[in-house]
């Protein structure tokens, strides 16, 4: 089982305020199976372990996102945007560390197929690459000569490509942001060339994206999406280079789906909210249909799959993180 982190936390009256605003009080459940895991169809049963239950494994911060497992360090990184850093947590002792500080508004992070750390921007209005020397590479941060707006979440394909959102939802929220000069699109970065292309474009708000198990679909949040958020599909096409076919996989309704992943049989893992019986973490099937919830005492925005096994569900969710161990693994590098 996942252990509390009880030390290494950052102190400090505010961030510890803001910790005990949201999910005041909340303890782990006492019975199995957790309760706040729930099987809302047959689907869902078989991802269940019965043995686990949801734990807070870290906490104190102000918007946890942009989770990323690095199984080389048994560690999860994820950022802390308003506090301005990329928080490391270690799954066998508990301890909670700054990996770094500044990080110029880091939001959405992921991992290259050569274990590199690739992070979304907000103050620099770029994507970045942490080389194994520590040193950064910004990989864009300017589209036709036009600078990006705010680049939200990120994918890489089996192709080396990096593929980000870049919504213009500000930097962070001391301060403001310049009038957007590019549309809301969906970039793919070239492997081989360095030269980005739109894959995807006329989404309103694109958030959180992740691909299909096989990579032939792109699934995409529009989180501005009117009268409700929507979670968008896309075939992926001519050779992993394009997409086609836009359609509507999943209508929110009052929920907000953010950050998302999916597991080898290819169900959606989405962080959602935003109210107590929304907050946490929704399940949906290949086939858009909801089979699954995990409740959570705050809005998740983000999670990724870690852990030995790949099966440790990790999601940032406003002020924590909370892990739970299912019985599926995630896709890809998820």
């Amino acid at each position: 089982m996942v252990m509390i982190a009880r030390r290494g936390l950052l102190a400090g009256a505010a961030l510890l305020g803001a910790a005990r605003a949201a999910g005041a009080g909340w303890e782990p459940s006492q019975r199995v199976p957790d309760p706040a895991v729930e099987i809302l169809d047959p689907a869902f049963a078989k991802y269940r372990l019965a043995s686990a239950t949801v734990e807070r494994v870290a906490t104190g911060f102000r918007w946890a996102e942009g989770p990323v497992w690095f199984g080389d360090m048994g560690s999860l990184l994820f950022s802390d945007v308003v506090n301005d850093r990329i928080m490391k947590w270690e799954e066998a002792s508990g301890a909670l560390s700054v990996f770094r500080k500044p990080s110029n508004y880091a939001n959405g992070n992921t991992r290259d197929r050569q274990g590199r750390l690739i992070t979304c921007q907000h103050k620099t209005r770029s994507v970045t690459r942490t080389e194994y020397d520590g040193t950064v590479t910004t990989l864009m941060d300017r589209f036709d000569g036009k600078p990006l707006n705010s680049p939200n979440d990120v994918v890489c394909h089996s192709d080396g490509a990096v593929w980000f959102t870049d919504p213009a939802f500000g930097p962070n929220p001391h301060e403001s942001m310049a009038a957007p000069e590019l549309p809301g699109n969906v970039y793919r970065i070239d492997p081989r060339t360095g030269q980005a292309s739109v894959v995807v474009e006329g989404v309103a708000g694109p958030n959180g994206l992740c691909f299909s198990p096989d990579e032939s679909k792109l699934y995409v949040i529009e989180a501005r999406a009117k009268p409700n958020r929507l979670i968008r599909i896309y075939d992926v096409v001519e050779s992993g280079t394009k997409t086609a076919n836009g359609r509507v996989f999943y209508d929110a309704g009052t929920g907000t789906p953010d950050g998302f992943r999916v597991d080898v049989d290819g169900n959606l893992w989405c962080g959602w909210g935003m109210s107590e019986a929304e907050d946490g973490v929704i399940v949906l099937s290949p086939q858009a249909k909801l089979i699954g919830r995990i409740r959570l005492p705050e809005r998740c925005a983000n999670l990724c799959f870690g852990g030995v096994n790949r099966n440790l569900l990790l999601m940032t969710a406003s002020h924590s993180v909370y892990a739970l161990y299912v019985n599926t693994r995630g896709a890809g590098t998820c």
